[in-house]
C-alpha cells in the first residue's frame, strides 16, 4: 500500500529535508508552505529524482481558512494520509522581554502554536478514521530549557512540547503514534529568518563548531516512522556533539581529543 506524508514548512531546512527522505522511498508527499516557486522546484526535483508522487498546498499556516481549504482540497487527491509532520515554525527577533517586539511575538505565537493546531484539527480525524497514522511535531531545545531573550520563542516551543504530549495521550485509543524531536543548534534558514535576513550574524551562530544538518533530522524522522508498529518513540532532543543544551556549549576546537 502506497502511503502519504504530509510535511509543513517544507520549503526549506527540516521541512524540505524530510520530503525528500520520504519521496526517495516511495512516499506520496504532500509538501505545503507559503513560497510557491520553492514548491514547484522541490516538486519538479522529487518528480525527476524519484519518480515520486508530489502534491504541493500553498498556503499560510496562520490563516485557519486557508489551512481548512488547503487539507479539505488534498482529501479530494489521497485516500489517507498516514504521516503528519508539523515542522512549520520560526523565530523572530533575539530581545529581552521588556524590549520586545509585539509583532514578533504574534507571529512566532500565530505560527508555532496556533498553525499546528489548526493543520493538526484538520488532520487528525482523518487518522482516527484510519486508527493509524504517526503525527511527528518538530520542537527545539528550546522547549526544554529557556534562554536569555529567548522569552515567547521558548514558550511556543514549550508549548509544542506540551501538545506533542497531549495529543499522544488523546490518540492513544486509535493507535496513532506521536513524537516530538527537539533539535539543538541547526544549520537551516532559522537563524537568517530570526535575523530578519542578516547573513553575517546568522553565519556567526554557527561559528567554530559542527551543527546538526537539516538531513540528519530527516534521518531521524525516518527512523522513527520505521520502527516496528508496537513501537513509539515519544519524544527526543537532538543536539551536536559540542551542545549539551541551550545553554551549553563549546567550540569544535576546544573539545579534549585524543
Amino acid at each position: 500500500m502506497n502511503k502519504t506524508i504530509l510535511v509543513t514548512g517544507a520549503t526549506s531546512g527540516f521541512g524540505r529535508a524530510i520530503a525528500v527522505r520520504f519521496a526517495q522511498n516511495g512516499y506520496t508527499v504532500c509538501v505545503a508552505g507559503r513560497r510557491e516557486n520553492r514548491l514547484a522546484e522541490l516538486k519538479a526535483e522529487l518528480e525527476q529524482a524519484y519518480n515520486a508522487k508530489v502534491i504541493t498546498l500553498a498556503f499560510d499556516i496562520t490563516d485557519r481558512k486557508q489551512v481548512e481549504t488547503a487539507i479539505n482540497h488534498l482529501k479530494t487527491q489521497v485516500d489517507r494520509i498516514d504521516i503528519l509532520v508539523n515542522n512549520a515554525g520560526l523565530a523572530a527577533g533575539l530581545s529581552s522581554i521588556e524590549d520586545g517586539d509585539i509583532d514578533d511575538w504574534e507571529i512566532m505565537i500565530d505560527t508555532n502554536i496556533k498553525g499546528l493546531l489548526y493543520i493538526t484539527r484538520m488532520v487528525a480525524p482523518i487518522m482516527t478514521s484510519q486508527a493509524s497514522g504517526h503525527i511527528f511535531n518538530i520542537g527545539s531545545t528550546a522547549a526544554k530549557t529557556v534562554y536569555k531573550n529567548g522569552n515567547v520563542y521558548c514558550a511556543t516551543k514549550f508549548a509544542v512540547d506540551a501538545l506533542n504530549q497531549a495529543m499522544r495521550i488523546d490518540l492513544l485509543n486509535y493507535g496513532i503514534k506521536v513524537t516530538g524531536i527537539h533539535p539543538g543548534m541547526a544549520e537551516t534558514e532559522f537563524s537568517l529568518v530570526r535575523f530578519k535576513g542578516d547573513e553575517d550574524r546568522a553565519k556567526n551562530v554557527y561559528a567554530e563548531f559542527k551543527p546538526i544538518l537539516a538531513e540528519d533530522i530527516a534521518d531521524i524522522t525516518w527512523y522513527c516512522a520505521t520502527l516496528p508498529a508496537h513501537l513509539c518513540i515519544n519524544d527526543l532532543t537532538v543536539t551536536c556533539l559540542t551542545q549539551a543544551t541551550s545553554l551549553y556549549s563549546i567550540k569544535e576546537a576546544d573539545r579534549i581529543k585524543k
